[in-house]
């Protein structure tokens, strides 16, 4: 009964989603495939999950009691900003990373700014429809929800999440992170030049075909 119950079991069974593969769990909760793979066959031993056209949850009651006891975990142990980038994936709905963190994410953790681990928002556009439900996920975890970002002194912890609610979300995956699309987040870049500069240089040598305004603002010879 208990030789299921690890934290890596726990984090599998909480970020599946009907028809995931391996690979694509293990790029969610940034886990190394071979380790998920073995993560899944002792699942699958327990009856826990199966496989048929892509992983499947064979009882969504776990998924459930396991989101308790990892909120409640959250009271003696909060989120470090590793572990809030995978929250999001617990909460069974759609979202995708944006602003800053679209930048981040595109540029594969190449670029960070404006944020420390003293202040660090986490940028997330969400349905509208579903804000509410967004802020009642989070709290559970300790972490504030807002759409504007607020200052740090203003705050309890060191992680605040700025959900940006849109009426439908575009979203494209990059090393298994829901983000909006690149040519989206090469234009909020270059809205914020002075600030994203460098990103936009690193973006243009990444990616073929993006539209970035570094290579005409460049300095004359």
């Amino acid at each position: 009964m208990y030789e299921v119950c690890g934290e890596k079991e726990l984090k599998v069974i909480l970020a599946l989603d009907q028809g995931d593969s391996i690979s694509g769990v293990a790029r969610k909760i940034d886990e190394n495939r071979e380790t998920i793979r073995r993560v899944v066959n002792r699942l699958e031993e327990a009856d826990y999950v199966a496989y048929d056209h892509g992983l499947q949850l064979l009882d969504q009651t776990l998924r459930d009691v396991g989101l308790e006891f990892l909120a409640a975990a959250a009271d003696i142990s909060p989120p470090s900003i590793s572990e809030a980038y995978v929250l999001p994936q617990f909460a069974g709905m759609n979202y995708a990373f944006t602003a800053i963190d679209a930048v981040y994410v595109w540029t594969r953790g190449g670029y960070q700014v404006a944020r420390d681990t003293e202040d660090y928002p986490l940028f997330i556009a969400v349905h509208e429809s579903e804000l509410d439900a967004w802020t009642s996920f989070f709290n559970q975890f300790g972490i504030p929800t807002t759409e504007e970002r607020q200052p740090a002194d203003d705050l309890d912890g060191t992680i605040q999440v700025v959900l940006e609610p849109r009426s439908q979300i575009e979203a494209e995956m990059v090393d298994g992170r829901p983000v909006i699309p690149l040519q989206e987040t090469v234009a909020f870049a270059n809205e914020y030049y002075a600030t994203f500069e460098s990103a936009l240089d690193m973006l243009g040598r990444m990616y073929d075909d993006i539209d970035t305004d570094a290579a005409y603002r460049m300095e004359p010879a």
